[in-house]
């Protein structure tokens, strides 16, 4: 838009030149010509036809030196377009000088001189904004990568957060497991010792109540640890502890994507049927890579151990393979051994459970 507005500005100063002209129908041809030049140069700016419209214009000055009235134009032209040298052929005109009055050729420099600075104006305006637009593309980018840092820092704090979460609980429930629980151990112990010596028919009934409480107690404080101790496990640390322990002929790809609010009964059965499978893979299997793949879904969740050993007919009755099957019963889940002379591969399949 603004070369557009510069271009008529400019046009003006050029019709004035060509009004001065002593001929009526040579100025109106060659502005009308002058024009649509400009207006083709201006189209196919950028390509090689806006030079060589460009070199045409400017050789006709020498040709038809009324055509040299309208030189501010093509100069701005070339200058936009970055080749200068374009207008050069209209240095020609000047063997046709005598057929210029003095103010025809004031006109055309002043207007030759305009241009220029008009030029300079618009240039300088260019460059302004394309610094500008870069500066903003540059803080765009850093804003971004500025948020992916905080958003990895976040995930970081919340991780450490969580570890620490854990290791608290694991703290609490040994504390209540060597503490709590021993002294009720030996109340019990106690308890029963009086239960025996007492010869007091009517304290029997005391003791025996005793006994019972104590009893209820040591099993809420037991499922409670067990409750603490399942819930601080990490799944995916102890499945990756798991894979650091397999033999080294072995490639273990782990494909990890569930959510961390997941019930400690389940983690256990997950942790416990890839320990087993790793195991088995590592006895029974001759082939080098295995890939493990535990992902959640809306209703359920899906876990897959598989090497590339080659294998044929299985034996029930391993007691690998059945401690894995009691697992997967103990949380609704079903499993199933496939071999294959492509490989082994052990797939489960679970119903969310409460966390």
């Amino acid at each position: 838009m603004n070369r557009l507005i510069d271009k008529s500005a400019i046009l003006l100063i050029c019709l004035l030149s060509f009004g001065l002209s002593d001929s009526f129908a040579a100025p109106v041809v060659a502005a009308l010509i002058s024009v649509g030049a400009s207006a083709l140069v201006q189209l196919f700016s950028g390509t090689n036809a806006a030079v060589g419209i460009l070199l045409l214009s400017s050789a006709m000055c020498g040709v038809f030196p009324a055509f040299f009235c309208a030189f501010p134009l093509m100069l701005y032209d070339a200058l936009c377009e970055k080749k200068k040298w374009a207008v050069l052929p209209a240095a020609a005109v000047l063997l046709n000088m005598d057929r210029f009055s003095p103010y025809q050729f004031i006109i055309t420099a002043t207007g030759t001189l305009i241009t220029i600075i008009m030029y300079q104006r618009i240039n300088g305006l260019e460059t302004s904004l394309n610094r500008i637009t870069q500066l903003r593309d540059k803080v765009t980018e850093q804003n971004m990568v500025l948020s992916q840092r905080n958003h990895t820092l976040a995930e970081a704090q919340d991780n450490e957060i969580r570890i620490a979460t854990l290791k608290e609980r694991n703290r609490i429930a040994r504390e209540i497991h060597d503490n709590v629980g021993h002294m009720l151990t030996r109340s019990l112990l106690q308890a029963g010792a009086l239960m025996i010596i007492n010869k007091d028919e009517n304290l029997k009934e005391p003791l025996s109540g005793l006994k019972d409480t104590l009893d209820s107690a040591m099993t809420s404080i037991r499922e409670s640890v067990h409750d603490l101790h399942d819930d601080s496990v990490d799944l995916r640390k102890v499945i990756e502890e798991s894979i650091a322990a397999v033999d080294e002929r072995f490639t273990v790809k782990l494909d990890y994507d569930i959510s961390d609010n997941i019930s400690g009964k389940l983690k256990l059965c997950f942790a416990g049927i890839v320990k087993e499978g790793l195991s088995n893979a590592v006895k029974h299997s001759n082939g080098d890579r295995i890939s493990i793949l535990l992902r959640e879904h809306p209703a359920f969740y899906q876990l897959m151990i598989e090497d590339n050993g080659k294998c044929g007919e299985i034996r029930e009755s391993g007691i690998g393979l059945q401690n894995m099957k009691d697992r997967a019963a103990s949380v609704n889940g079903n499993i199933s051994f496939t071999p294959s002379e492509k490989g082994f591969r052990i797939f489960m399949s679970t119903p969310k459970l409460p966390s």
